[in-house]
C-alpha cells in the first residue's frame, strides 16, 4: 500500500503540472495564433489523461492475488503503460495531420499568420516545468520499480522535448519575418514525429510483456548463474521467465545428486528460490523443478 501511495503522489504532482500547462498552452496557442503551441497543448492534455489512467490501474494492480488471479493483478500496470503508448500515438497522428495540412497550404501560396510572443513564453515555461517533473518521476519510478510511473516519466520528457521544438519553431516564425511563418507548423510536425517514436517504444515494451515476452538475455543469464551458485546444484536449464507487472516470474530446472534424501533436495530447491527472491524481490514468483543427475 505504501508503494501505491507513493505512485499516487508522483502522479498527482505530474497531473497538477499538466493541468496548469494545459490551460496556459491552450490560451497561449489560441491568443498567440500558434499551431505548434496548440499541438503542444493537446500533448499536455494527453499527459493529464494518462495520469488518470495510471492512478486507476495502479490501484487495481496493487490488489493481492485472489481466486480468479493466482498471480496477482500486476499485469494491469503493464496494461496502463500500453494504453499510455496508444494515447501518445493517437495524439501524434492528429498533430502530424494538422501540421502537414498547414505546410501544404503554405506551399500552395497560402499565407500563415505569425505566432505571438505569448506562445513562445508558454513553450519556455513548459520546457522548464516538464523537464523537472520528468527527473522527479524517473527517480521515483526506479525507487518504486514501477513500469507505469516510468512510462509516465517518459511522457513528461516527451512533452519537454516537444516544447523545445515548439519554442524553436515559434521563435523562428516570430523573429525571422513573414516568409518564415511556416516554421510554426513545421515545429508541430517535428513534435509529432518525436511523440510517435516515444509511443512506439512504450507499445513495444507493454505489448511484449502482455504477450509473455521473456526477460532480457542479461537478466536470464544472471538467474542461471545465481541458481548454479548454490552448493549441490548443477546445470540450471529450461529457464522460463516473464514479467507480471513490476515483478518477475521465474521457472527453471536444476540437476542434483539422485541419491540424496527427498528432504535435502527440497531444501536445496528452496534455497535456490530464496536466493532469487532475495535478489529480485520478495514478490518474485519462483518455481524450481529438481531432476536427478
Amino acid at each position: 500500500m505504501e508503494r501505491n501511495k507513493e505512485i499516487y503522489k508522483v502522479t498527482l504532482i505530474g497531473g497538477a503540472v499538466n493541468v496548469i500547462l494545459l490551460l496556459f498552452k491552450f490560451v497561449a496557442g489560441v491568443l498567440g495564433n500558434s499551431a505548434a503551441m496548440v499541438a503542444d497543448a493537446v500533448h499536455s492534455l494527453s499527459d493529464f489523461i494518462t495520469d488518470v489512467i495510471v492512478i486507476l490501474f495502479v490501484h487495481i494492480s496493487g490488489k493481492p492475488k485472489d481466486k480468479s488471479h493466482d498471480y496477482g493483478h500486476g499485469k494491469y500496470e503493464t496494461l496502463a503503460m500500453t494504453i499510455i503508448g496508444m494515447a501518445l500515438l493517437a495524439v501524434a497522428t492528429g498533430i502530424l495531420y494538422s501540421g502537414v495540412t498547414k505546410v501544404v497550404f503554405w506551399a500552395k501560396g497560402g499565407e500563415l499568420a505569425a505566432p505571438g510572443r505569448l506562445a513562445l513564453w508558454a513553450a519556455l515555461v513548459s520546457i522548464i516545468l516538464k523537464e523537472a517533473v520528468y527527473h522527479y518521476s524517473m527517480i521515483k519510478a526506479r525507487q518504486l520499480n514501477s513500469q507505469a510511473v516510468e512510462a509516465n516519466a517518459w511522457h513528461h520528457r516527451s512533452d519537454a522535448l516537444s516544447s523545445i521544438g515548439t519554442a524553436i519553431g515559434i521563435g523562428g516564425a516570430i523573429f525571422l519575418g513573414q516568409r518564415w511563418t511556416v516554421l510554426d507548423p513545421v515545429a508541430s510536425i517535428i513534435v509529432g514525429i518525436f511523440i510517435v517514436h516515444v509511443s512506439i517504444g512504450l507499445l513495444r515494451n507493454g505489448i511484449g510483456d502482455l504477450m509473455e515476452q521473456s526477460l532480457p538475455d542479461e537478466v536470464e543469464e544472471e538467474i542461471l548463474q545465481l541458481a548454479g551458485s548454490v552448493e549441490g546444484v548443477a546445470e540450471p536449464h529450461d529457464l522460463r521467465t516473464r514479467r507480471i507487472g513490476n515483478h518477475y516470474a521465474i521457472e527453471l530446472h536444476i540437476l542434483m545428486d539422485g541419491n540424496i534424501p527427498l528432504k535435502e533436495a527440497h531444501d536445496k530447491a528452496s534455497e535456490v528460490e530464496d536466493l532469487l527472491r532475495l535478489h529480485y524481490g520478495d514478490n518474485t514468483h519462483v518455481v524450481v523443478h529438481v531432476e536427478p543427475k
